[in-house]
């Protein structure tokens, strides 16, 4: 059963209809998109090394403790109630190129958000940006049986840009709720996208 594709702007319910859920993951994928080719064949442009991280945010959106940065250097939040999968260094293949796991039950009381963000490792220093990647998108799974709830692609033209601020979970009452985002940033490292937030 596929999930519902969001459009940029759009909000719904996680929890709300959904008894029981608690176990989500949050998959990231992308494509680079096709090389500039130069004699022979040969591609000219290196990997795209995109990392996708969370920032546990609070009510008033700040970044409270930095173990609430969970990322490639930081592989989970002190009660492990969010946890990174590890890193992909090409976004080769087909199926979510990283993912995040939640567990919704167990977030500390404090945080109310958990913005998923991704960069593009030494961005500067290589010269690229997020126009050299394609068929980017988000989903949320149900980790109880790997059914897919929602899936946002984002098509918008990112070129340029160094981070994409991509969706958040966030708080609603009692109740989970999902964001799709969509904006580019500059930021060339996650510390830094992660400074707006102190």
């Amino acid at each position: 059963m596929a999930g519902i594709n969001l459009v940029k702007g759009q909000k719904i319910d996680l929890t709300k209809g959904n008894a029981g859920l608690s176990n989500v993951i949050v998959g990231l994928g992308w494509d680079p998109a096709e090389p500039a080719r130069g004699f022979f064949g040969v591609k000219k442009q290196a990997n795209v090394d995109c990392d996708a991280s969370a920032l546990l945010l609070s009510e008033n959106g700040k970044l409270t403790n930095k173990l609430n940065l969970v990322c490639f250097h930081n592989k989970q939040n002190a009660n492990s109630s969010v946890v990174h999968s590890g890193d992909n260094l090409t976004g080769e293949g087909d199926g979510d190129d990283e993912q995040i796991k939640v567990n919704l039950k167990a977030i500390p009381a404090d945080v109310h958000k958990v913005l998923v963000v991704v960069n593009i490792y030494d961005a500067v220093n290589r010269k690229q940006d997020f126009g050299m990647i394609k068929s980017a998108y988000i989903r949320i799974v149900n980790a109880s049986g790997n059914i897919e709830l929602v899936k946002f692609n984002l098509t918008d033209n990112y070129t340029g840009f160094t981070a994409l601020i991509c969706g958040e979970l966030y708080r609603h009452g009692e109740e989970w709720k999902f964001a799709a985002i969509g904006e580019g940033a500059h930021a060339a490292h996650i510390n830094q996208l992660a400074e707006r937030y102190i």
